[in-house]
């Protein structure tokens, strides 16, 4: 209990102050967006999963054309990458949807600003596991029946904007790895590793290590 609430506060505290230093910039990603491409400001991705396996309305901004998505699974122009980005952990490296504005926002993952408003409601925390899609986990599920009790520990906690997997490789780390990062910290989330994957996390963004 301690733990929790002592979380939330640091989360309300940073992400309120997240919000107000960085409100000029997320309105020049938004007008940017518009100007570069036809859609929505915010990615219109299917909800992600949240405390308790529950469903949440995940805000960022779009990267990619409209209705990236579904297209990825449904376009034929797009079965190449699509079986692409099932055997690459969920990640493309050269992804075809992605726009001009989404290419740089995405570099510096400034895509993700949005999520501090996800902090703020309490859909999220600053720190940790990936806030995944639910398509992701079925399959994960689907493999091994066993694994649910991995997907129960890492969704008693709330996903966050960064997490241990975010500062050691981002998109470089494999899908089942990235679980198995998630797992640990959830397992063993404290107060002090809170800090410290704040503090490493600045640094992991502007190198761009494993972004893209």
């Amino acid at each position: 209990m301690f733990y929790r609430i002592t979380i939330r506060f640091f989360d309300i505290i940073g992400s309120l102050f997240a919000i107000i230093i960085f409100s000029w910039l997320m309105i020049i990603i938004a007008i940017a967006i518009k100007i570069d491409s036809k859609g929505p400001i915010f990615a219109d991705t299917p909800e992600r999963v949240g405390l308790n396996y529950s469903p949440f309305k995940f805000y960022k901004f779009r990267s990619m054309i409209q209705n990236a998505h579904t297209l990825l699974k449904t376009d034929k122009r797009f079965k190449k990458f699509y079986m692409e980005y099932k055997k690459n952990n969920y990640k493309l490296k050269n992804d075809p949807r992605v726009t001009k504005v989404g290419k740089f926002i995405r570099k510096y993952s400034l895509d993700e600003l949005p999520q501090f408003f996800n902090v703020l409601k309490g859909d999220m925390s600053l720190v940790g596991p990936r806030a995944y899609y639910f398509d992701e986990l079925e399959y994960y599920i689907s493999r091994d029946r066993k694994f649910k009790k991995d997907i129960e520990i890492i969704t008693s906690i709330k996903p966050g904007i960064t997490g241990v997997w975010q500062v050691s490789g981002r998109s470089e780390i494999p899908f089942d790895k990235r679980i198995k990062i998630d797992l640990e910290y959830a397992s063993e989330c404290s107060i002090k590793n809170y800090f410290l994957i704040l503090l490493k996390t600045p640094f992991v963004v502007f190198s761009r290590k494993g972004a893209y």
